[in-house]
Protein backbone atom coordinates (compact mmCIF):
# COMPACT_ATOMS: atom_id res chain seq x y z
CA UNK A 1 0.00 0.00 0.00
CA UNK A 2 1.21 3.25 -1.14
CA UNK A 3 2.35 5.85 2.04
CA UNK A 4 1.04 8.38 0.55
CA UNK A 5 -2.32 7.03 0.11
CA UNK A 6 -4.92 9.04 2.57
CA UNK A 7 -7.00 6.55 3.93
CA UNK A 8 -10.01 6.64 6.63
CA UNK A 9 -12.31 4.32 8.08
CA UNK A 10 -15.74 5.96 7.85
CA UNK A 11 -19.04 5.91 10.07
CA UNK A 12 -22.97 7.72 9.85
CA UNK A 13 -23.95 9.15 12.75
CA UNK A 14 -27.54 10.39 12.46
CA UNK A 15 -28.93 10.85 15.90
CA UNK A 16 -27.59 10.84 19.86
CA UNK A 17 -28.37 6.92 19.53
CA UNK A 18 -26.37 6.22 16.84
CA UNK A 19 -23.44 7.92 18.76
CA UNK A 20 -23.99 5.89 21.59
CA UNK A 21 -23.25 2.61 19.04
CA UNK A 22 -20.57 5.11 17.35
CA UNK A 23 -18.57 5.42 20.41
CA UNK A 24 -18.38 1.11 20.54
CA UNK A 25 -17.28 1.41 16.94
CA UNK A 26 -14.24 4.00 17.53
CA UNK A 27 -13.13 1.90 20.60
CA UNK A 28 -12.91 -1.15 18.82
CA UNK A 29 -11.02 0.22 16.00
CA UNK A 30 -8.24 1.83 18.11
CA UNK A 31 -8.20 -1.56 20.25
CA UNK A 32 -7.90 -3.62 16.48
CA UNK A 33 -5.27 -1.44 15.69
CA UNK A 34 -6.51 -0.64 12.38
CA UNK A 35 -4.49 2.08 10.68
CA UNK A 36 -5.79 5.26 9.14
CA UNK A 37 -7.83 7.80 10.41
CA UNK A 38 -10.88 7.47 11.87
CA UNK A 39 -14.37 9.48 10.26
CA UNK A 40 -17.25 10.38 11.68
CA UNK A 41 -20.13 11.77 9.33
CA UNK A 42 -22.94 13.21 11.21
CA UNK A 43 -25.88 15.32 10.51
CA UNK A 44 -27.44 18.37 12.16
CA UNK A 45 -29.23 15.88 14.18
CA UNK A 46 -26.60 15.13 16.60
CA UNK A 47 -26.28 16.44 20.03
CA UNK A 48 -22.37 18.28 20.65
CA UNK A 49 -22.43 15.86 23.83
CA UNK A 50 -23.40 12.90 22.20
CA UNK A 51 -20.31 13.72 20.26
CA UNK A 52 -17.75 14.86 22.57
CA UNK A 53 -16.97 11.24 23.62
CA UNK A 54 -15.99 10.13 20.03
CA UNK A 55 -13.47 13.27 19.74
CA UNK A 56 -12.07 11.91 23.43
CA UNK A 57 -11.22 8.39 21.63
CA UNK A 58 -9.55 10.16 18.09
CA UNK A 59 -12.33 9.93 15.79
CA UNK A 60 -12.45 12.74 13.49
CA UNK A 61 -15.63 14.92 13.28
CA UNK A 62 -17.06 15.60 9.52
CA UNK A 63 -20.99 17.48 9.48
CA UNK A 64 -22.90 16.45 6.47
CA UNK A 65 -26.13 17.62 5.22
CA UNK A 66 -28.48 15.54 3.79
CA UNK A 67 -29.18 14.41 0.28
CA UNK A 68 -30.95 17.24 -1.72
CA UNK A 69 -33.68 14.91 -2.72
CA UNK A 70 -37.06 16.32 -3.58
CA UNK A 71 -40.52 15.91 -1.59
CA UNK A 72 -41.97 13.09 -3.32
CA UNK A 73 -38.68 10.99 -3.19
CA UNK A 74 -38.63 12.17 0.85
CA UNK A 75 -42.28 11.01 1.38
CA UNK A 76 -41.91 7.45 -0.46
CA UNK A 77 -38.81 6.54 1.62
CA UNK A 78 -40.10 8.25 5.30
CA UNK A 79 -40.41 5.69 8.32
CA UNK A 80 -43.78 5.04 8.17
CA UNK A 81 -44.11 5.29 3.80
CA UNK A 82 -41.36 2.70 3.23
CA UNK A 83 -42.02 0.11 6.56
CA UNK A 84 -45.55 0.07 5.14
CA UNK A 85 -44.34 -0.45 1.56
CA UNK A 86 -41.40 -2.78 2.55
CA UNK A 87 -42.48 -4.08 6.05
CA UNK A 88 -39.34 -5.83 7.99
CA UNK A 89 -40.27 -9.39 8.54
CA UNK A 90 -37.47 -11.05 10.15
CA UNK A 91 -36.34 -8.67 12.80
CA UNK A 92 -37.39 -4.94 14.05
CA UNK A 93 -35.88 -1.67 13.26
CA UNK A 94 -35.65 0.63 16.90
CA UNK A 95 -38.04 3.67 16.71
CA UNK A 96 -34.63 5.84 16.42
CA UNK A 97 -34.04 4.53 12.72
CA UNK A 98 -35.15 6.95 10.06
CA UNK A 99 -34.61 5.31 6.88
CA UNK A 100 -34.31 8.45 4.57
CA UNK A 101 -31.17 9.55 6.59
CA UNK A 102 -29.18 6.60 5.20
CA UNK A 103 -28.96 8.01 1.88
CA UNK A 104 -26.26 10.50 3.45
CA UNK A 105 -24.18 7.89 3.62
CA UNK A 106 -23.69 8.91 0.14
CA UNK A 107 -21.56 11.97 1.33
CA UNK A 108 -18.40 9.80 1.73
CA UNK A 109 -17.60 9.69 -1.81
CA UNK A 110 -16.96 13.81 -1.19
CA UNK A 111 -15.06 13.28 1.74
CA UNK A 112 -10.99 14.01 0.91
CA UNK A 113 -9.48 10.50 0.92
CA UNK A 114 -8.64 8.51 -1.58
CA UNK A 115 -9.34 4.63 -0.05
CA UNK A 116 -12.68 4.76 2.55
CA UNK A 117 -13.67 1.47 4.16
CA UNK A 118 -16.94 2.22 5.87
CA UNK A 119 -18.73 0.74 8.82
CA UNK A 120 -22.10 1.14 9.74
CA UNK A 121 -22.50 2.94 13.63
CA UNK A 122 -23.79 -0.78 14.88
CA UNK A 123 -20.61 -2.50 14.44
CA UNK A 124 -17.77 -3.51 16.14
CA UNK A 125 -14.58 -3.81 14.76
CA UNK A 126 -12.99 -7.04 16.22
CA UNK A 127 -9.29 -7.75 14.39
CA UNK A 128 -7.25 -5.15 11.98
CA UNK A 129 -9.26 -4.09 8.65
CA UNK A 130 -5.99 -2.48 7.18
CA UNK A 131 -6.33 -4.74 4.28
CA UNK A 132 -9.67 -3.65 3.11
CA UNK A 133 -8.18 -0.29 1.74
CA UNK A 134 -6.05 -2.44 -0.64
CA UNK A 135 -9.63 -3.80 -1.90
CA UNK A 136 -11.13 -2.29 -5.09
CA UNK A 137 -14.49 -0.08 -5.12
CA UNK A 138 -17.32 -1.52 -4.47
CA UNK A 139 -16.66 -4.53 -2.16
CA UNK A 140 -19.00 -5.56 0.40
CA UNK A 141 -20.20 -8.57 2.13
CA UNK A 142 -23.06 -10.74 1.19
CA UNK A 143 -26.25 -9.94 3.65
CA UNK A 144 -26.39 -13.25 4.90
CA UNK A 145 -27.75 -14.70 8.26
CA UNK A 146 -30.84 -16.80 7.63
CA UNK A 147 -29.63 -18.62 4.62
CA UNK A 148 -27.27 -19.31 1.76
CA UNK A 149 -30.38 -17.71 -0.68
CA UNK A 150 -29.34 -14.33 0.62
CA UNK A 151 -25.91 -14.63 -0.73
CA UNK A 152 -27.03 -12.77 -3.96
CA UNK A 153 -27.73 -9.56 -1.67
CA UNK A 154 -25.07 -7.27 -0.45
CA UNK A 155 -24.90 -5.84 3.25
CA UNK A 156 -23.84 -2.17 3.20
CA UNK A 157 -22.97 -2.28 6.75
CA UNK A 158 -19.08 -2.39 5.33
CA UNK A 159 -18.18 -1.40 2.06
CA UNK A 160 -15.09 -0.41 0.19
CA UNK A 161 -14.92 2.65 -1.67
CA UNK A 162 -12.83 5.46 -3.46
CA UNK A 163 -14.19 9.02 -2.69
CA UNK A 164 -14.50 10.81 -5.25
CA UNK A 165 -16.43 14.04 -6.50
CA UNK A 166 -17.38 12.42 -10.35
CA UNK A 167 -18.76 9.50 -8.56
CA UNK A 168 -20.76 11.07 -6.22
CA UNK A 169 -22.67 13.38 -8.84
CA UNK A 170 -23.39 10.07 -10.56
CA UNK A 171 -25.10 8.73 -7.63
CA UNK A 172 -27.46 11.94 -6.71
CA UNK A 173 -28.28 11.73 -10.80
CA UNK A 174 -29.86 7.94 -10.27
CA UNK A 175 -31.08 8.42 -6.97
CA UNK A 176 -33.87 10.44 -7.43
CA UNK A 177 -35.68 9.79 -10.57
CA UNK A 178 -39.43 9.95 -11.07
CA UNK A 179 -40.92 6.98 -8.63
CA UNK A 180 -37.93 5.16 -7.68
CA UNK A 181 -38.40 4.12 -4.80
CA UNK A 182 -35.49 2.12 -3.03
CA UNK A 183 -36.77 -0.94 -0.78
CA UNK A 184 -33.85 -0.76 1.40
CA UNK A 185 -32.60 2.41 0.79
CA UNK A 186 -29.26 2.89 0.67
CA UNK A 187 -28.05 -0.94 0.36
CA UNK A 188 -31.05 -1.32 -2.68
CA UNK A 189 -29.19 1.57 -4.00
CA UNK A 190 -25.87 0.76 -3.67
CA UNK A 191 -26.20 -2.76 -5.31
CA UNK A 192 -27.95 -1.16 -8.29
CA UNK A 193 -25.10 1.71 -8.83
CA UNK A 194 -22.49 -1.20 -8.30
CA UNK A 195 -24.08 -4.22 -10.22
CA UNK A 196 -20.76 -6.11 -10.21
CA UNK A 197 -19.74 -5.55 -6.78
CA UNK A 198 -17.02 -7.61 -4.93
CA UNK A 199 -18.03 -10.13 -2.60
CA UNK A 200 -16.24 -9.68 0.79
CA UNK A 201 -16.20 -12.89 3.03
CA UNK A 202 -18.76 -13.10 5.90
CA UNK A 203 -16.57 -13.03 8.19
CA UNK A 204 -15.63 -9.04 7.07
CA UNK A 205 -19.80 -7.98 8.15
CA UNK A 206 -20.93 -10.93 10.70
CA UNK A 207 -24.58 -10.55 11.08
CA UNK A 208 -25.78 -10.93 14.56
CA UNK A 209 -28.81 -13.18 13.51
CA UNK A 210 -26.08 -15.56 12.17
CA UNK A 211 -25.20 -16.52 15.97
CA UNK A 212 -28.75 -18.27 15.96
CA UNK A 213 -29.95 -18.86 12.78
CA UNK A 214 -26.81 -20.55 11.25
CA UNK A 215 -24.67 -21.30 14.04
CA UNK A 216 -22.61 -23.49 12.51
CA UNK A 217 -21.22 -20.42 10.29
CA UNK A 218 -20.22 -18.55 13.58
CA UNK A 219 -15.90 -18.24 13.89
CA UNK A 220 -14.65 -16.13 16.48
CA UNK A 221 -11.36 -16.71 15.44
CA UNK A 222 -12.22 -15.54 11.98
CA UNK A 223 -14.53 -12.88 12.36
CA UNK A 224 -13.07 -9.06 11.85
CA UNK A 225 -16.38 -7.02 12.02
CA UNK A 226 -19.66 -7.76 14.06
CA UNK A 227 -22.71 -5.76 12.99
CA UNK A 228 -25.73 -5.39 15.14
CA UNK A 229 -28.66 -5.34 12.09
CA UNK A 230 -32.13 -4.86 13.58
CA UNK A 231 -32.27 -4.73 17.20
CA UNK A 232 -28.97 -2.57 18.89
CA UNK A 233 -26.97 -3.97 21.99
CA UNK A 234 -28.36 -1.06 23.57
CA UNK A 235 -31.70 -1.39 23.86
CA UNK A 236 -34.24 -3.82 25.59
CA UNK A 237 -35.40 -6.23 22.44
CA UNK A 238 -37.33 -9.55 22.79
CA UNK A 239 -34.31 -11.13 20.84
CA UNK A 240 -31.49 -9.94 23.98
CA UNK A 241 -31.81 -13.17 25.95
CA UNK A 242 -30.42 -14.60 22.53
CA UNK A 243 -28.01 -12.62 21.40
CA UNK A 244 -26.96 -11.81 24.88
CA UNK A 245 -23.17 -12.86 24.80
CA UNK A 246 -23.11 -10.49 21.54
CA UNK A 247 -24.52 -7.45 23.53
CA UNK A 248 -21.69 -7.85 26.57
CA UNK A 249 -19.23 -7.62 24.21
CA UNK A 250 -20.49 -4.84 22.63
CA UNK A 251 -21.11 -2.93 26.53
CA UNK A 252 -17.30 -4.18 26.83
CA UNK A 253 -16.46 -2.20 23.91
CA UNK A 254 -18.73 0.83 24.65
CA UNK A 255 -17.40 1.28 28.27
CA UNK A 256 -14.01 2.31 29.11
CA UNK A 257 -12.72 -1.33 31.14
CA UNK A 258 -11.06 -4.35 29.90
CA UNK A 259 -12.22 -6.39 26.57
CA UNK A 260 -12.57 -9.82 26.85
CA UNK A 261 -10.20 -12.17 24.97
CA UNK A 262 -12.27 -13.65 21.52
CA UNK A 263 -10.39 -17.29 22.50
CA UNK A 264 -12.61 -17.13 25.95
CA UNK A 265 -16.05 -16.29 24.38
CA UNK A 266 -18.53 -18.82 24.22
CA UNK A 267 -19.54 -20.80 20.80
CA UNK A 268 -23.26 -20.74 19.87
CA UNK A 269 -25.56 -22.73 21.19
Amino acid sequence: MADDLRRACVTLVTNDDFALGARALVRSLGHSGTGGDIVVMHTAGVGAEALRPLTDLGAILHPVDLLPTSDAFNARHARGALHGAAPFTKGTKPDFHTPLDNFAKLRLWQLPYDRVVFLDADTLVLRPIDRLFDYPEFCAAPNVYESVADFARMNSGVFTARPNPATFDRMLAMLDTPDVFWRRTDQTFLQAFFPDWHGLPVYDNMLQYVWFAMPDLWSWEHIRVLHFQYEKPWQDHAKADQLRPLIDLWRAYAGDGPIPDLADLPAPC
